[in-house]
């Protein structure tokens, strides 16, 4: 599992990550007794049955059943992979992960933090400039104009680049910044042929732009003078942190609202973005522009499974909806889209209309296929053998692309009352056009499930036990036989935690986690959180022991006796059978033995 990072390095990290403290940094926890309790971050609940043992270092959650190390905790939380959850906790606890013998990624490393305190520095420089300086006068009388409270202006970290060709050029001098570093960082540009540098941004409203770790990785300006020749909006160009089509705005002050509403709002622009934010819809991100790449659907995929596209009324935000279809359905993603009536976008309509009636438009959102149809019958004349076969192209060409049977069902009825004609015609149209689906995970065949089944009550109770008693494990299981076990998880658990205790590891619960399948990691983490005090561990465990013994010896007397049951058995079987059942008796009348000692 570790992969690329050696067991040592993760121990490490693990060591220098107390699960309290990264839990209870992203909600509250509450003592009880030696463990503590939240209300789960997973699901919806009113009572909490979160729970956090601070001494096993894991959580387990008896209302969903989530559990694991901290390194779980952190891909459930941010839905992100292993890899990426060690990377996380490593930077947390200011540990280097090398990854390669050459120190490539050490450098590679080094220099993300570098630009990383570049970003944050020169988003700093900005909101001061926006706050206090009379430069920023322009932009504080924009953001007032179009509704930007003080609050969303210190939440997404506003601020006004100067107008000034070397304005960061100077601050980057001021605070020793070597200049070829900034210009890497896309703040800058060499003016050629020249060893000159100007600013990238100048005169312009200035949007940070965060990774999912709510650290600023780029900048978008816009422009404020509605004369100037220039582009509306300037952004970052691609830099060792920033890639266009893989981060998403708002996403690291979204993602959370997004889980738990299980769907995403796609809006266009930033603005857009902190008006949603400001009336409530927290659940709404942006990509950079309108084009929304596959690999934003797939980043949206992590957190939930369906998407509202709200982008513009004008035709630019229309096409851009409907360019957004193949990643999406990739992704596994379902969409509807909410139109905002022209001329509006969801700013100027929550500026004009209020929060109210702009969730009430989001509740009537409808699916996509739906709008694909309304829109290009408004956009084609149905009454002409020209527009009727352009929509039967269009809504076919996007209805097979979804792979889905019933859907391509529903699509060819609906396209056929739109267009007045039969539905069986349309089918017979559609599958003339062969267009292969989009294929995404979702597309592949689920492995088919296993019934679980849940362990005996001594075998849960042997779990709990052989993770409370330390000094005197191997003592007490040394008369433990595995084929005693009846649970072939709770086998393997049992296995490792003795192997490990034998050999003097000294593994923890913790790491054990990661070298089991799900279902027994989850096994696990519910019997180390459960809070019952045991006064006498030990003791408890060797007097269960010995029930286990009985309870296996009780299931091969059973077995015996069915055996000398059943006709025709001859004399000398049932001599031998009932030898066997004799010394199973005197067994279960002896006291425990280790089994060594027992041959």
């Amino acid at each position: 599992m570790a992969g690329l990072i050696s067991q040592a390095i993760l121990e490490q990290v693990r060591a220098a990550s107390d699960i309290v403290e990264v839990i209870g940094g992203c909600f509250p926890l509450k003592r009880a007794g030696a463990n503590f309790t939240a209300v789960c971050p997973f699901h919806k609940e009113k009572t909490p049955s979160f729970n956090v043992n601070p001494h096993k270092q894991i959580f387990h959650c008896f209302g969903c059943h989530k559990g694991g190390d901290v390194f779980k905790f952190v891909q459930e939380y941010e839905h992100i992979g292993f890899l990426e959850a060690v990377g996380r906790l490593a930077e947390r606890a200011s540990i280097v992960i090398e990854r390669d013998a050459s120190g490539e990624g050490g450098r590679r490393r080094e220099l993300k933090d570098t630009l990383l305190q570049l970003h944050d520095a020169i988003a700093r420089r900005w909101q001061t400039a926006l706050t206090n300086e009379a430069g920023g006068q322009l932009a504080r009388d924009y953001l007032e104009k179009r509704g930007v409270s003080a609050e969303a202006i210190q939440e997404f970290r506003l601020g006004s680049a100067p107008e000034s060709w070397d304005d960061t050029v100077n601050w980057a001098k001021s605070k020793s910044y070597d200049l070829p570093l900034v210009e890497q960082a896309g703040l800058i540009i060499r003016k050629e042929g020249t060893d000159r540098y100007y600013d990238r941004f100048r005169g312009r409203l200035i949007f940070p732009i965060c990774d999912e770790q709510g650290r600023v990785v780029a900048f978008s300006g816009r422009t404020l003078d509605p004369e100037a020749k220039t582009a509306k909006y300037v952004n970052s160009p691609e830099t060792p942190l920033f890639t266009k089509g893989r981060v998403i705005y708002g996403l690291d002050k979204a993602k959370r609202a997004i889980a738990e509403a299980g769907c995403a709002l796609i809006c266009e622009g930033q603005l857009d973005l902190i008006a949603c934010h400001a009336a409530g819809v927290r659940h709404a991100v942006a990509p950079q522009g309108t084009a929304l790449t596959a690999d934003h659907a797939r980043i949206l995929k992590r957190y939930c499974e369906e998407v509202v596209l709200c982008f513009d009324a004008d035709n630019a935000g229309q096409n851009a909806a409907v360019r957004s279809l193949d990643g999406l359905l990739a992704a596994g993603l379902a969409i509807r889209v909410a139109s905002v009536p022209a001329p509006h976008d969801p700013d100027s309509f929550i500026r004009e209309h209020g929060a109210e009636a702009f969730r009430a438009l989001l509740e009537q959102a409808e699916g996509f296929y739906d709008f694909h149809l309304r829109r290009l019958c408004e956009a084609n004349d149905v009454r002409t053998d020209r527009g009727r076969k352009a929509v039967l192209h269009a809504m076919g060409e996007a209805a097979q692309k979804a792979g889905d049977a019933v859907l391509l069902d529903a699509c060819a009825r609906k396209t056929a009352l739109a267009l007045g004609v039969s539905a069986e015609a349309v089918r017979i149209e559609f599958s003339k056009l062969n267009t292969q689906p989009v294929l995404g995970e979702s597309d592949r065949e689920p492995a088919p499930a296993t019934p679980a089944v849940r362990p005996s009550v001594h075998e849960i109770w042997l779990l709990r036990l052989i993770f409370l008693v330390e000094e005197d494990l191997v003592t007490a299981a040394a008369h433990l036989e595995l084929e005693w076990l009846e649970h072939a998880a709770v086998r393997e658990i049992v296995r490792r935690r003795l192997e490990a205790q034998q050999r003097g590891t000294g593994q923890g619960a913790a790491a054990m986690l990661g070298e089991l399948d799900a279902a027994s990691a989850t096994l696990c983490t519910e019997v180390m959180a459960t809070a019952q005090p045991v006064p006498e561990p030990a003791r408890e465990l060797g007097a269960l022991v010995k029930r286990l013994r009985d309870r296996h010896l009780d299931r091969q007397l059973a077995q015996l006796t069915q055996q000398l049951s059943r006709p025709g058995v001859s004399e000398a079987e049932q001599v031998r059978l009932l030898h066997e059942q004799s010394a199973l008796r005197r067994r279960k009348a002896t006291p425990l033995v280790p089994p060594t000692a027992a041959r």
